[in-house]
């Protein structure tokens, strides 16, 4: 399958999905991290035309350890809109993959990009299928199966998770993937958490630092979500300690069986639409 993961920054994938990526890739499935915006303003130093020229080579670079492939689309960082221009832009990226699963941004969120990122996939899902609109790019002969990343934002409505994939086996790649966003993992986010002195200057302690850093936010969907999965559990006989979890996005057609099967560890038995 091609399988499509649209973030609106270029860390997003790997951030929300990594495992998910590392796991579909090594099936077979051609996987792509697409950012929508060019992370150009993510950083509290370094001036945006610089930024943008090593977030893209950071996207590489994780790419390249997942074993995936980067798309880091043109939009600015921070002034995404779900723009006819963007949706035209989204429509005509998913026609060029042959977009067969889409994963994207709920379009409720901290972040104006990630909920602008989340209404353009959800505005493009029918789109995709209407030749007249970007005649330029032949039509899909159907929607793809779209699918939001996990948040734990409660209004309008909570995250509500259909299906799950455990990465644990596979952690040790996303952690790989996430180290390779250095400007990110090292600088930005560190800074914004008024911890950038306890950053290490050596390459492997600051790795571990990483590790420390975010092992117990990675850890806890598994428990905070594990009552919803309680029955399908039951049998299951490996770890389940990091979990990726995904939401249907009605927008999008229904998964098949087989589908369901390949993608996913679990499937909440609860979930509809399933054809």
């Amino acid at each position: 399958m091609n399988i499509v993961c649209i973030g609106a920054h270029p860390d997003d994938a790997e951030w929300y999905a990594g495992g998910s990526m590392v796991l579909w890739s090594s099936k077979g499935h051609k996987v792509y991290a697409v950012s929508v915006t060019k992370g150009d303003i993510g950083h509290q130093e370094i001036e945006p035309h610089e930024l943008e020229r090593i977030r893209r080579a950071e996207a590489e670079e994780s790419a390249r350890r997942g074993g995936y492939i980067s798309v880091v689309l043109d939009f600015p960082d921070g002034s995404l809109m779900p723009t006819l221009e963007a949706r035209r832009e989204i429509v005509a990226l998913l026609r060029r993959l042959k977009a067969e699963v889409v994963l994207t941004h709920r379009p409720c969120d901290y972040h104006p990009d990630h909920r602008a990122c989340g209404v353009l996939v959800q505005d493009s899902a029918f789109l995709v299928t209407v030749p007249h609109f970007c005649p330029e790019e032949p039509a899909l002969s159907q929607s793809p199966f779209c699918l939001y990343m996990m948040d734990m934002f409660q209004k309008p409505v909570p995250f509500c998770p259909d299906f799950a994939v455990d990465i644990s086996e596979v952690m040790d790649r996303k952690w790989e993937m996430l180290d390779a966003m250095s400007s990110q993992m090292y600088e930005w986010l560190p800074w914004l958490d008024h911890q950038l002195e306890e950053v290490p200057k050596d390459t492997e302690l600051r790795k571990q630092w990483l590790c420390e850093r975010w092992d117990g936010l990675f850890r806890m969907p598994a428990f905070y979500f594990r009552n919803l999965f309680e029955k399908e559990l039951e049998g299951y006989d490996k770890s389940f300690e990091y979990v990726e979890y995904f939401e249907r996005c009605e927008y999008g057609r229904a998964p098949s069986r087989l589908e369901i099967s390949e993608l996913f560890t679990l499937e909440r038995k609860t979930s509809k639409g399933i054809i």
